[in-house]
Formats: C-alpha cells, sequence, structure tokens
C-alpha cells in the first residue's frame, strides 16, 4: 500500500472529471451548428475571440466567485462580449441559445478521468475518509455527482453555493476538517488549482497534492511548492 493519509480532500473538475479538455470541442461543434445565425464570421475567429474574452471574465477574482455559481449568466456575458470585440451586432436571444446548446453538449462529451473512479474505490478500501470539495452552483455539481454515481465514494460532499463560501476561502478547508474529525496533518487536499487546492490549504498544514492535468509541470513564476504533484488522480496509489 503507497503512503496515503487518513483523510483525502478532493475536488472534481478536472481531478475526478474530465472538465477544460472538452470545452474547446464543445464550442467548435455549437458554434458551426449556429454559423448560419451570425455569418459571416467564421467560426474558429469567434471561438478565438470567446477564449480571449472567457481568459479576461475569469482573470478577477471577485466576478470569478459570482460566475462560477451563475454559469449561465457567466457564459453569455463572455460570449456577448466575444462578440462585440469582432464588432458583431450582440443577439442576446442568440447568445442564450448558444450557451445553453454548448452547455449540453459538454455535459455531454464530459466523462470521469481515466481510472479515477477505480481510484476513488481502491481508495475507501484502504479505509481513507473522503470528502469532495467542489465551487461552483449546486445544480449543476450534484448533476455530475448523481450522473456518476461519485456520492458512494464520499463521507461528505461541500459544495460553494450550499455552505455559502468556496476554495480558496480557508473556511472551507476548516470546515472539511470538522467533518473528518482529523488534524490537518493528518489530511491531504488533491486537486489542479495551485492556489486553491496546494497554496490555500498548506497554509492550514494540509498537504496539497497538485494534479498537472497539462504535463507542463509548475509555472516558471509559481512560489508555490506542492507537497506531491501528480499527472492524474490514479498516480497516487501508485
Amino acid at each position: 500500500m503507497p503512503k496515503l493519509p487518513k483523510g483525502l480532500l478532493l475536488d472534481l473538475d478536472d481531478t475526478i472529471l474530465v472538465f477544460d479538455a472538452v470545452s474547446d470541442r464543445s464550442w467548435a461543434q455549437i458554434l458551426n451548428t449556429f454559423r448560419a445565425e451570425y455569418n459571416p464570421i467564421d467560426p474558429q475567429h469567434l471561438h478565438r475571440s470567446i477564449k480571449a474574452a472567457a481568459k479576461i471574465f475569469w482573470s478577477d477574482p471577485a466576478r470569478h466567485r459570482e460566475g462560477r455559481v451563475n454559469l449561465e449568466a457567466a457564459r453569455e456575458q463572455i460570449v456577448s462580449a466575444a462578440m462585440s470585440a469582432l464588432q458583431m451586432p450582440v443577439n442576446a436571444d442568440l447568445t442564450t441559445k448558444i450557451v445553453r446548446a454548448y452547455d449540453l453538449v459538454r455535459t455531454q462529451l464530459m466523462q470521469p478521468v481515466p481510472g479515477a473512479v477505480e481510484t476513488l474505490r481502491a481508495l475507501r478500501e484502504y479505509g481513507i475518509s473522503l470528502i469532495l470539495v467542489t465551487n461552483g452552483a449546486t445544480r449543476g455539481q450534484r448533476e455530475k455527482i448523481e450522473r456518476f454515481q461519485l456520492q458512494q465514494f464520499f463521507q461528505d460532499i461541500i459544495i460553494e453555493e450550499e455552505c455559502g463560501f468556496g476554495k480558496p476561502d480557508e473556511r472551507v478547508y476548516r470546515h472539511a476538517l470538522r467533518a473528518l474529525g482529523l488534524p490537518p496533518q493528518d489530511v491531504w487536499m488533491i486537486g489542479d488549482n495551485l492556489e486553491w487546492e496546494v497554496a490555500a490549504p498548506q497554509r492550514l498544514g494540509i498537504r496539497g497534492i497538485w494534479v498537472d492535468v497539462r504535463g507542463g509541470g509548475l509555472p516558471s513564476d509559481s512560489d508555490i511548492t506542492p507537497y506531491r504533484i501528480i499527472n492524474s488522480l490514479c498516480d497516487i496509489v501508485q
């Protein structure tokens, strides 16, 4: 058995479920579907503009907090900003249709990270207490959890909208520690966000395990030192 803690806190998106990797495929499909409604702009140009607008939108911490609990409204703002940047007329009805269609396609494409479910099962068999800690809105996160039957693996599920605060707020980690009934030195946090799931919990004495989903290593300008770096959740038991 590999060296593991008594308790594990786990992120959901891009840790247990493939999330960002299906975004480009989803946008490409939907923008091609609605191409006739926003001609003569090329779908690839609009896609690039959406990605640029999204980067700006999510870079603001306050906007990030508000947007992640209301993704539809956030994405409508992003698509509208992308259209404006291309000097396209912004049609609210079209924007809503695009965003809702994108959400449906992305949901359909989303699957567990290869080996993730088997890893959760193995961790439970090792007798490790697991808590899911995820940001975002209750409805969207609960739908994913139920779709892939993930609730069976966790003794508690902490969702930002339900508890009123989310990562990297230290309150979410204190709440998780109380739920586990363990001191921080006996707990690890696993996730793909260096600030939220490594730096923040490590300030409380929890060891942060960074999932390097893109395989690029630590950013050259990062001053965060994870306890461990893995490329996939299944690496934790190997």
